[in-house]
């Protein structure tokens, strides 16, 4: 057995910047997850609000997101979603408006870390981790 095989696993696919591409973006990342034999939340519920982020205010006509896994060998889990519009970078004190908003809030008290990475231009990378429990 080659011991340098290196455990990291990865994950990524192109969606559509539409309601039905969120939704397709968790049920992806759950059966992704589901074969590395991993827990399915909290992860699942950061999956589906950044998806949801990206197609609410990362959105660009024509353009795709891209839904991000990967798990190195400490375990730590991490989500990226890279959408088209790096020129609106959500901050850790994102205000709310009434029913919306509460999305990375909500990400915040589930992964362990979230933050967001700017470009290539014209993107933005929004990510979070998750420790193993």
């Amino acid at each position: 057995m080659n011991r340098n095989i290196t455990r990291t696993r990865h994950f990524t696919v192109p969606l559509s910047a539409t309601r039905r591409g969120a939704r397709l973006a968790r049920l992806l990342a759950a059966e992704q997850l589901l074969s590395w034999g991993m827990p399915l939340d909290p992860a699942r519920l950061v999956v589906a609000e950044l998806a949801a982020n990206a197609v609410l205010h990362g959105r660009v006509p024509g353009r795709s997101f891209r839904l991000g896994l990967s798990v190195g060998e400490t375990g730590v889990l991490r989500i990226e979603v890279t959408d088209a519009r790096g020129d609106r970078l959500p901050g850790p004190g994102a205000a709310t408006d009434g029913e919306s908003g509460y999305g990375l809030l909500l990400v915040g008290e589930s992964a362990d870390r979230w933050g967001v990475e700017a470009g290539p231009v014209p993107c933005k990378t929004v990510w979070a981790e998750i420790d193993p429990v």
